[in-house]
């Protein structure tokens, strides 16, 4: 007969998903500021009965983690996304002794003032970008916080100063080299701090403007290039970044030959797809 198998718990941890919370300040002159972010925030900790034999003796409710989330942005200013993360991840420490670690990944979405005649809303505001701003803080009992900041989805398009020649070629290969081609992505940003900067938001917005600049001004021989370029700029403008993880997929405009339909073709009408797509990903740190 075979011998029953012995099973163990494995790596585990639970929380709260989807904290929404938007936080308007308002100052005495009637100018108002608003933030909206979304909080995952998940613990590790001694929850092995919980698991094994549903003893929820060292479980704190994922509603009062919520509850905590909602309860810190209304004691106080939301600020950087950060020094908020670490509000949670301390607070919810000091409140269970049976939680050894708590990760807070924070996003953010910017609404702008809205300018009417020139000059900025007090209260009215739009939502001009599609990046999001992301931010992950995990407190542990014993150490320092470990935060890595970010942003999503950065729509980028250069319609020149991109190339894509000198590459292996195998008996499959059919794509043919160039030296003038769109260059556009979708970019995913990560960075790693060594040290705490004196503002979160200006050293963020330093990382991003570089980003930028690289994209802009430099002549691109490949989008792996284009990367290490990316993250070099970044730890050079931010000293306080140990490293970058950057994502860049090769979202393609494809040539259309408008000669075909009895046209001048002026190489100006372009399929945009981005499907399937280059992916290409790298992590740039200091030497």
């Amino acid at each position: 007969m075979k011998a029953p198998e012995d099973f163990r718990l494995g790596e585990n941890r639970y929380g709260k998903a989807r904290v929404r919370v938007g936080k308007l300040s308002r100052a005495e002159n009637g100018v108002h500021s608003f933030c909206e972010l979304t909080a995952d925030v998940l613990a590790t900790g001694d929850f092995h009965e919980c698991f094994v034999s549903g003893d929820n003796a060292h479980i704190l409710p994922t509603d009062t983690i919520k509850n905590t989330v909602h309860g810190l942005a209304a004691q106080q200013e939301v600020g950087a996304l950060e020094e908020f993360g670490e509000k949670i991840g301390r607070h919810l420490l000091a409140r269970s002794r049976f939680l050894d670690t708590v990760t807070s990944t924070l996003v953010e979405v910017t609404w702008d003032r809205i300018a009417v005649d020139g000059a900025a809303h007090p209260h009215a505001f739009i939502q001009r970008q599609p990046h999001r701003w992301h931010t992950e803080v995990s407190v542990s009992r014993p150490g320092p916080s470990r935060i890595v900041s970010g942003i999503d989805d950065v729509c980028l398009l250069k319609t020149t100063a991109s190339a894509f020649s000198g590459y292996f070629v195998d008996a499959w290969t059919t794509l043919p080299e160039t030296r003038d081609r769109f260059l556009s992505t979708l970019l995913k940003g990560r960075w790693e701090w060594r040290s705490v900067p004196a503002d979160y938001r200006g050293a963020n917005a330093a990382a991003l403007e570089a980003i930028l600049r690289v994209f802009a001004t430099e002549f691109s021989e490949s989008v792996q290039a284009t990367i290490f370029s990316m993250g070099r700029a970044v730890m050079t403008a931010v000293p306080e970044i140990a490293r970058v993880t950057l994502t860049l997929p090769n979202r393609h405009y494809l040539h259309l030959d408008v000669a075909r339909l009895g046209l001048e073709d002026r190489r100006e009408v372009f399929l945009p797809t981005d499907e399937p797509h280059g992916q290409i990903e790298a992590v740039v740190e200091r030497a």
